[in-house]
């Protein structure tokens, strides 16, 4: 099964009708797909993760000692790729160079992990992480929802978790200081809160760092009843931030 999601991955993307040769983004082999097949292979292999919180975990333990001792709000965390090169060159690229085609294919990676792709079969409702208006309109695009709208398209909401203010970019900061950077910054809008109750909702994200944002915003899903909330991300850095 592994090796049909990872033909599909890689199939070559076509330019248009005339369905136009490509190059690797990663080892520029021409001709090939966006990312090929022996890149996904190389550089994307199957980790054992915390089923709370994504960070690398041994083999054979679901959750890592951190969410034993403070579980976090969401009942299940996926990441499909770890957030280092190649990944982080391609994410930038993607996030903050426009290349909004690489959409399709990194969406495809993420779908393609189990996890991930049960958690968005089963889901109500699958909610991108809300970018603030400045940071939104200078980028003209949230990747979380290009991502939720190429996995699942059916399932996907926009305007019920809203970000309430904008806060400074994460990066760079401790952990503390990022937990306090996005305390209350998110919120379920309170005349379509009705929508998420009992619900099995998945928040989808690109990247999570220390998972102080995607904390917060699974905290205020289940603050307004959702039953299960689920985290998928593209991309996830194995250390946690200094505290």
């Amino acid at each position: 099964m592994f090796t049909r999601l990872l033909q599909h991955i890689t199939r070559p993307l076509r330019a248009g009708a005339a369905g136009w040769p490509g190059q690797c983004l990663i080892c520029h082999a021409w001709p090939a797909s966006t990312l090929c097949e022996d890149c996904v292979a190389r550089f994307a292999p199957a980790q054992p993760r915390c089923t709370r919180c994504a960070l690398p975990v041994p083999a054979g333990v679901p959750v890592c000692g951190a969410c034993l001792r403070q579980p976090p709000p969401m009942a299940l965390c996926v990441a499909a790729l770890p957030y280092r090169w190649p990944w982080s060159t391609c994410v930038a690229r993607w996030k903050f160079a426009g290349d909004a085609g690489l959409t399709r294919p990194l969406a495809a990676l993420l779908r393609a992990t189990p996890a991930a792709r049960a958690a968005l079969e089963g889901a109500d409702a699958v909610l991108p992480m809300p970018m603030a208006d400045q940071r939104l309109a200078e980028r003209g695009y949230n990747p979380a929802l290009l991502l939720a709208r190429h996995m699942a398209p059916a399932a996907t909401r926009t305007g019920l978790l809203l970000r309430t203010r904008d806060t400074p970019p994460q990066r760079g900061l401790a952990r503390a200081e990022r937990l306090r950077n996005v305390r209350g910054a998110f919120q379920v809008d309170p005349l379509a809160s009705h929508a998420l109750a009992g619900r099995r909702v998945v928040l989808v994200d690109d990247v999570m760092t220390t998972g102080a944002s995607v904390r917060e915003a699974a905290a205020a899903l289940r603050a307004a009843g959702a039953a299960h909330v689920a985290v998928v991300v593209l991309a996830r850095t194995d250390e946690p931030a200094p505290a």
